[in-house]
C-alpha cells in the first residue's frame, strides 16, 4: 500500500465549442499538453489509465471502449484502460479511480484523462442528452406533469385575459436548469437568498474567467448585466448558467516510490480523494461526502485556501459552498456579495472561472478544477494567482438522484 498518491503533471486544452475537433484530436491535445507540463514522464511509463467520457456514445455511437480508441489513436495502448461514465462527475471519478490503483500499491504512474464534446449543430439532439443524467423513467413522468401544469396555467391566464408575456428561452435549455431554478427557489424561500445574490457568483466567476486564456469565455460581467440577462428558468438568468462546450484535460498521478526515482518540486500531494453516491431517500450527499474528505484528511473546512466547486448554475456554487462548510448553511449568498469567495477574500472560490465560464465539457470538468487548483498550487496561475495557497478542495457532482447529486466527488490537495 502507497503512503501517499501525487499530482506528478496535469494538462488542459482550451474549452470551447469545436465542431472540427473530434474526441480523439482533443485527447492528444490534452496529452501534449501534460508532455509540455513535465516532460521528466514518458507515456511508456505509464501502467494503466482512466478515460472519462459520457457523450460519445449518446451523439456518435462509440460507446464501451472509448478510452482505447482515444488513447491508442494517441499511441498509448496495451495497458489496462478503464472507461468512466459518471454524468458530470465522470472526471473526478476516474481521477479518484487512478488515486485508488496507487493507494492500494497496485501501480506506481497513473493516467486519469477527461475529453468530451457537447456542443454539435442540432441544438435538440445536444439537450435531450442530459436527460440522460438522471433516472430517465421518473424525469420523462416530470415533464409531462411540468406540461400538464403550463398548460394549465396558461389556460387560466387566457381565461382572465392576461397578457403576461414570458421572456425568451433560445433553443431550450437542458432538464438540470429547470431542476436547479428549483432548488434556487426553495433555497431563496426558507433563507432569502435573492437573484441579486445569483448574480453576484455569476459576475465573479465570469471576470475570474478574462483572466484564464484556456477558459471558453473570457468576457467581463457586471451584477446588472448578470441580472439582466434573458431568464432560462427563474430566477436563472443566461449568464448564471454554465454552457455546452468541448475539451479535455488530464492528469498523471503517481506513487512516493516513482517521485523519488523522477524527482520534480512541482508534485502536488492527494491529501484525501472521496466518491459517494446520491439516494432517492436523503439529499445531503455533498454533506457526506465533504464529512469523509475533511476526516480523511484531518482538516476543517477553515483551513482550505482555495476551492473549485460544481458550479453548474450560480445557485451550485451557492449551494456547495455552505455543504463544503465555507459558511453557515443558508448564508451562502449573503457571504458571496460581501467578497469573500473572491480572488483577494478569505476562500477564493473557482478561481479558474468555474463551469459557468471556464466551461463545462462533461467528462473533462472534474479534471480541469483539478488541472485549476494544481497551477494554483504551484503558484503557476498567473494574474488569477491565489496568494499563498497551501491547501485546495474541488468539489464535482454528477447527474441525478432524487433531490440530489447522483455521483459526487471531493479531493483535497496539498503543496509540497
Amino acid at each position: 500500500m502507497s503512503d501517499k498518491v501525487y499530482v506528478y503533471s496535469v494538462g488542459m486544452t482550451k474549452f470551447g465549442k469545436f465542431l472540427d475537433k473530434s474526441i480523439k484530436k482533443l485527447t492528444g491535445e490534452a496529452l501534449k499538453s501534460l508532455k509540455n507540463d513535465n516532460g521528466e514522464v514518458g507515456f511508456d511509463e505509464l501502467e494503466a489509465a482512466w478515460f472519462s467520457n459520457s457523450a460519445w456514445g449518446m451523439y456518435e455511437f462509440q460507446h464501451s471502449i472509448r478510452g482505447q480508441v482515444a488513447l491508442s489513436a494517441n499511441k498509448i495502448d496495451k495497458i489496462p484502460i478503464i472507461n468512466v461514465e459518471n454524468a458530470c462527475a465522470s472526471g473526478s471519478t476516474a481521477f479518484h479511480g487512478a488515486w485508488m490503483q496507487i493507494k492500494s500499491g497496485l501501480y506506481d504512474c497513473v493516467l486519469a484523462i477527461g475529453a468530451e464534446k457537447i456542443y454539435q449543430e442540432d441544438r435538440k439532439k445536444m439537450m435531450s442528452g442530459f436527460i440522460t443524467y438522471t433516472d430517465v423513467e421518473r424525469t420523462r413522468s416530470l415533464i409531462e406533469q411540468l406540461k400538464k401544469m403550463a398548460e394549465k396555467q396558461k389556460a387560466q391566464k387566457a381565461k382572465e385575459g392576461s397578457s403576461e408575456q414570458t421572456k425568451g428561452k433560445k433553443g431550450g435549455h437542458s432538464a438540470f436548469m429547470d431542476l436547479y431554478a428549483m432548488a434556487a427557489r426553495n433555497h431563496m424561500k426558507k433563507y432569502g437568498t435573492t437573484k441579486r445574490h445569483l448574480a453576484f457568483v455569476a459576475a465573479k466567476n465570469h471576470n475570474n474567467s478574462t483572466l484564464n486564456p484556456l477558459a471558453q469565455y473570457t468576457f467581463p460581467l457586471t451584477v446588472e448585466e448578470a441580472m439582466e440577462d434573458y431568464e432560462v428558468a427563474y430566477p436563472l438568468t443566461r449568464s448564471m448558467c454554465a454552457p455546452v462546450g468541448d475539451g479535455a484535460a488530464a492528469a498523471i498521478l503517481c506513487s512516493e516510490k516513482f517521485l523519488k526515482e523522477h524527482p520534480t518540486d512541482r508534485a502536488v500531494l492527494i491529501r484525501a480523494s472521496v466518491l459517494r453516491s446520491g439516494s432517492w431517500r436523503t439529499d445531503d450527499v455533498p454533506h457526506r461526502a465533504s464529512k469523509a474528505v475533511y476526516e480523511m484528511a484531518g482538516l476543517s473546512p477553515q483551513d482550505i485556501d482555495v476551492a473549485e466547486v460544481h458550479d453548474a448554475t450560480a445557485f451550485g456554487e451557492i449551494h456547495q459552498i455552505e455543504q463544503m462548510g465555507f459558511c453557515p448553511i443558508g448564508q451562502g449568498g449573503p457571504f458571496t456579495e460581501s467578497g469573500a469567495t473572491a480572488l483577494d477574500g478569505n476562500i477564493p472560490v473557482n478561481p479558474s472561472g468555474g463551469l459557468l465560464s471556464r466551461g463545462h465539457p462533461i467528462g473533462a470538468s472534474g479534471l480541469a478544477q483539478l488541472y485549476e487548483l494544481v497551477v494554483q498550487l504551484r503558484g503557476e496561475a498567473g494574474e488569477r494567482q491565489v496568494k499563498n495557497p497551501r491547501l485546495a478542495l474541488a468539489e464535482n457532482g454528477g447527474g441525478n438522484i432524487g433531490f440530489g447529486e447522483a455521483a459526487l466527488c471531493v479531493h483535497i490537495l496539498e503543496k509540497v
